[in-house]
């Protein structure tokens, strides 16, 4: 990384110089400029990551987030077939399951004593048997369990499913889910929002329009959602700005993210690399700071919180990107299984002490919270 001291050396042959000025001088890049952005190199790439970090600190402070929480997938069944999914299995399979008991969330929720958990994340594949009663079974049966727990569920994909599974609105779901317990939405299942793409990564899944659709309606009914984009696989710049600018305007009109996530994509075991091993982007650890960087520059306090994915980019690297922008590190989720599917190696949980020390160790506050950025007094 670089100090101030470099600041001017860089800038004197970079091609951004401009927008860079004009960046410091406390403005947003606008979204052809942050295209602009996405092409610089090297040492450049640096200095990006030094303004984003300078304006995390201005934006947020300098302590790192975390929550613990649970990931709870009740099935792996799914009749999408999107190609980037390792995890997913015909409905023939005998390798698929489907449960949804008392007793499945019970087990699960034990994998997290002694440690006490804020949040349940539900998601699951789209099986051919789930239904909009599913859905509310889940909620309700995880609410009887834990009664005050966050329920952090169904992405917007499976929120569609079961408006159409029960010919009803997506609003009359919500309105139903959010009753029988759900706080708040992943907002998964957005990959790249743009149909030239999606048509050929996941054809069978909703459409960018249908994708926004769940999401407006969400926080309408004051629900909150978070937002993510998944990179590094077939898509280009372009499509990153357009994914950004649709998150940045939708949240300029209802406020109701909590954060964005960028997730990096996993090939290893996937379809799409099978299929496209030409088109595959092939990111660096570079290209990894310079897509946090200019997440953080474009959305700003738009979407001030700024998420890493130490499952994704593993600790090391999830931490190179916390001095890029990002100012949280994610949860402790104690069971993991997309990503590892796909070929991911650095684990399924890791301990609240465990993330406080990695924090700890880059001379950062640490900061326990819970879904919604409400944060705990430190132990």
């Amino acid at each position: 990384m670089i100090g101030p001291r470099d600041i001017k050396d860089i800038l004197r042959t970079s091609s951004a110089k401009p927008i860079i000025n004009r960046i410091m001088n406390g403005e947003y890049p606008s979204p052809s400029e942050a295209y602009e952005l996405f092409k610089v190199q090297g040492r450049e790439i640096y200095l990006l990551a030094y303004i984003a970090d300078q304006i995390r600190e201005i934006q947020v402070g300098s302590a790192i987030s975390y929550v613990v929480n649970l990931n709870l997938n009740f099935t792996n069944i799914c009749t999408k077939n999107c190609l980037f999914c390792a995890y997913s299995v015909p409905p023939q399979s005998p390798n698929g399951f489907f449960e949804i008991s008392e007793d499945f969330i019970i087990e699960k929720i034990k994998l997290t004593h002694p440690y006490e958990i804020t949040e349940v994340c539900i998601q699951g594949g789209i099986h051919p048997h789930s239904s909009f009663e599913t859905y509310l079974q889940l909620l309700r049966r995880l609410r009887r369990i834990k009664p005050t727990i966050h329920i952090h569920a169904f992405s917007p994909q499976e929120i569609y499913h079961a408006a159409q599974t029960a010919e009803l609105t997506i609003q009359e779901v919500l309105r139903e889910f959010k009753q029988a317990g759900l706080d708040s939405i992943p907002g998964t299942a957005a990959e790249i929002l743009d149909d030239e793409i999606r048509r050929l990564i996941c054809p069978n899944k909703i459409n960018t329009t249908q994708w926004l659709n769940v999401i407006k309606t969400a926080h309408e009914l004051a629900i909150p959602t978070t937002s993510t984009i998944m990179f590094g696989h077939i898509e280009t710049p372009k499509h990153w700005i357009g994914h950004l600018e649709l998150l940045k305007k939708l949240q300029e009109d209802t406020c109701g993210f909590t954060e964005l996530i960028p997730l990096p994509f996993i090939s290893k075991n996937t379809l799409l690399a099978q299929k496209y091993p030409s088109k595959l982007l092939h990111m660096t650890h570079l290209d990894y700071l310079k897509f946090y960087a200019v997440s953080r520059l474009f959305l700003g306090e738009v979407i001030p919180n700024l998420q890493t994915s130490w499952v994704k980019l593993g600790f090391p690297l999830a931490q190179l990107t916390l001095n890029a922008g990002c100012n949280d590190i994610g949860g402790t989720l104690f069971e993991e299984n997309i990503t590892r599917s796909a070929g991911g190696v650095y684990g399924q949980v890791v301990t609240p002490s465990e993330i406080q020390s990695l924090i700890s160790t880059m001379g950062r506050p640490f900061k326990q919270r819970d879904t919604l950025y409400n944060f705990f007094s430190n132990p």
